[in-house]
């Protein structure tokens, strides 16, 4: 009998550390789900190309290459001057969190401030020295500007889509052979602005060739070819690279809690 009494009060010792621990599990649970978290959609990048404008009417900027070290932001380059879209800047879609403010539409000759992904490399030549993966673009590609199409905001070859599907679309990729001979896309990449192709608000948005130095472009971002060369024999995918433009106030404002690079350090 004695020892039957203490393996009672030995279960209700048990019992009660057992429920002692669940309720600190669920509140620990609990105070988890409540902490917000800091962690951006960008943490684990480790290159970032970064445009700042003067302000949101500018269309001219300066573009820099930075790749992640020890966790802090290092520049892996000088200063390229580039230029942007005929009208400037307003916020794009992209990673970055919606921000107050002009916001991009499609034709606007504005360029899609905020934070983006990198997509294809492409160009005229049947390859380039580059990392990303890489178009070579044929006759026929066309990107599709024409809002409300099921094509919106992508690259398609009208010979695999049909001639219907491009009908419209303002955006030849082969330019030299649609254009009069222009060169912009000769070598480029994608900058992933509204990647869901949601109606109007803007498509075919690229880092390209310019024409020169103070030619503005539709909305893309654009600079000298020795430059947009040695951007992308630099940009590698394994280390999801970035693309961000920002007017100089909103980098100011946003620098620290997007954790981008203190563009005021050597």
């Amino acid at each position: 009998m004695p020892e039957h009494g203490v393996d009672m009060r030995v279960s209700e010792r048990m019992f009660s550390r057992v429920l002692a621990l669940l309720c600190l599990g669920v509140l620990s649970a609990c105070a988890m789900h409540e902490r917000p978290s800091n962690r951006l959609p960008w943490s684990e990048s480790g290159q970032l190309v970064l445009v700042v404008v003067p302000d949101w009417n500018s269309t001219h900027g300066s573009l820099r290459a930075y790749e992640r070290a020890g966790g802090r932001w290092r520049a892996a380059g000088d200063d390229i001057p580039v230029v942007v879209g005929r009208a400037g800047a307003a916020w794009g879609l992209g990673l970055h969190p919606p921000q107050e403010g002009p916001l991009k539409r499609e034709g606007d000759g504005r360029s899609p401030a905020g934070v983006f992904a990198i997509g294809t490399a492409f160009g005229y030549a049947p390859s380039a020295d580059t990392a990303l993966p890489y178009d070579a673009l044929k006759a026929d590609e066309y990107c599709v500007d024409v809002s409300g199409s099921p094509f919106y905001n992508r690259i398609v070859d009208a010979a695999g889509v049909g001639a219907a599907a491009v009908e419209g679309s303002t955006e030849p990729m082969r330019r030299d052979l649609h254009a009069g001979g222009d060169q912009a896309y000769k070598v480029g990449f994608v900058v992933e602005h509204n990647a869901a192709g949601i109606r109007d608000a803007g498509s075919c948005i690229f880092v390209h060739l310019w024409k020169s130095a103070d030619s503005a472009t539709a909305g893309c971002t654009a600079m000298a070819e020795p430059a947009l060369r040695t951007l992308l024999g630099w940009l590698n995918p394994a280390q999801r690279p970035l693309f961000v433009l920002l007017p100089r106030a909103e980098y100011r404002r946003l620098q620290a809690p997007w954790q981008l690079p203190d563009v005021e350090a050597p």
